[in-house]
């Protein structure tokens, strides 16, 4: 095909694009919920796995076995669509699964070996971006772009495979859920010894309302776009185990001695990671003491309601949590025991009956979720240590490492990956704006917690 896409560190080129499509089956309309509808206006995820040098003939075996997997999880490979509803004026929005297919681009990035796109200890660099397909797109592009898509591009001594992936058709645990479906089968071949677990693909909503019925003739004139954050430097940091036992009972210490027995014995290396994280970059933002802050994190619903949703349901059930407002002052007064309980008490508040509320005052003044939400003065603790990536073994290897795009980032969003060694460590890609990180690289609490990384 001959394009290209890059910067001056990196020139990738696209050698072919190839569209993969389910076996032939029934046309099928699937409505989109509220949880679905809220991320029309936000990015694609972009997250992508390193992998050492591949067999011959990748492409045809990857192609092979992602025809299968969409056999499985065909909604992947449809189109939104949206269809206004007759009286009302309003409009509904639903995945139109005909078929349509997704793409694997096969692309090149010639001179470029691991260690210029991955090295230990140090900023991602910008080079990264050009290994993610679908830059730019909004999840409401949909409607035209496939709603997944592959870069597989070869690296001197190793691949990469970029994953973009529509958020208004599920969300990382579903995701995550499809890409080790497609793994597997590639990897057992043409044996039948992987045992895949359905998706459950009917979609479901705590109200009952489906198909949604929006109170707009056209979502056309709430999407955004060139929301894109000033520059940002990025850092992947890596929590052994031993670091994060550690921060746990600095917490755990911190809460028995100011009486909170409760607190202490609830707490959990999350929520002791996140402190760290909601405190040291308060710290380096260097805000006025009266500035209000927050930590958030993003939850999943599933095994929250009542009775619960099941793992493998396929579609987007998560919401972002908050613990109560703090002044920054007294937020690093109060400790890291005290904000890692704070952390704990927004978690246990997400009960069923919450759930079910947020979903009632989303339908009565529906929000598409931008980039404007994001809060400049508090942090955003996203993605989730428990999702299988390193389990992604197409059949050559597990991953060497994992990273992400330039979608859905801005200033002090945190996301958090399960260590590649396995064993209960967390690698927390941080965002901050670049006085910030340079301010948080002279933080020595938060720096005596980091375990020095390796080379993939």
């Amino acid at each position: 095909m001959g394009s290209q896409c890059g910067n001056s560190d990196l020139v990738v080129r696209v050698v072919s694009r190839r569209t993969v499509a389910p076996p032939p089956r029934p046309r099928e309309l699937i409505p989109l919920t509220t949880w679905d509808v809220s991320f029309l206006s936000a990015d694609y995820i972009q997250k992508g796995l390193l992998y050492p040098p591949p067999p011959a003939g990748l492409v045809d075996r990857l192609e092979a076995a992602l025809a299968k997997a969409l056999e499985h999880y065909y909604p992947v490979a449809g189109r939104f669509a949206t269809t206004q509803q007759v009286g009302d004026g309003g409009c509904s929005v639903c995945i139109d699964c005909d078929g349509q297919g997704v793409d694997i681009l096969h692309a090149v990035a010639e001179g470029v070996s691991v260690a210029d796109a991955f090295p230990p200890d140090a900023d991602v660099p910008r080079l990264v971006q050009s290994l993610f397909p679908l830059d730019g797109a909004v999840n409401h592009d949909g409607h035209h772009l496939p709603l997944f898509t592959v870069q597989v591009t070869e690296l001197a001594d190793g691949v990469f495979l970029g994953f973009a992936y529509n958020h208004a058709l599920s969300d990382g645990t579903a995701l995550w859920g499809f890409l080790n479906a497609w793994a597997g089968i590639c990897r057992s071949g043409d044996k039948e010894e992987f045992e895949l677990q359905p998706p459950l693909l009917e979609r479901w909503s705590p109200d009952g309302r489906l198909p949604l019925v929006l109170p707009f003739p056209s979502l056309d004139g709430l999407i955004e776009r060139g929301l894109s954050p000033p520059p940002l430097r990025e850092r992947m940091l890596h929590f052994s185990p031993e670091s994060l036992a550690a921060l746990k009972e600095r917490a755990r210490q911190e809460l028995l001695a100011a009486g909170d027995e409760a607190g202490a014995a609830a707490v959990t290396r999350f929520q002791a990671l996140s402190s760290l994280v909601w405190r040291c970059v308060t710290r380096a933002r260097r805000l006025p003491a009266e500035q209000t802050v927050v930590c958030r994190a993003a939850i999943n619903n599933r095994p929250r309601l009542r009775p619960q949703l099941p793992h493998h349901y396929f579609g987007n059930a998560i919401y972002a949590i908050s613990t109560e407002a703090v002044s920054a002052g007294e937020l690093l007064e109060r400790g890291h025991g005290w904000a890692a309980a704070a952390v704990g008490r927004a978690v246990a508040g997400h009960t069923d009956a919450g759930i079910r509320a947020r979903v009632a005052a989303w339908m009565d003044k529906p929000v598409l979720y931008t980039l404007r939400y994001f809060d400049p003065a508090g942090v955003m603790m996203g993605s989730s240590p428990r999702f299988d990536m390193y389990g992604c073994d197409f059949g050559w290897g597990k991953p060497l490492a994992a990273r992400s795009g330039r979608a859905n980032k801005s200033d002090g969003k945190a996301s958090l990956y399960p260590a590649r060694d396995g064993g209960g460590g967390i690698d927390a890609e941080l965002v901050l704006l670049p006085d910030n990180m340079a301010r948080l690289e002279q933080d020595q609490e938060f720096w005596a917690a980091v375990t020095p990384d390796k080379k993939p």
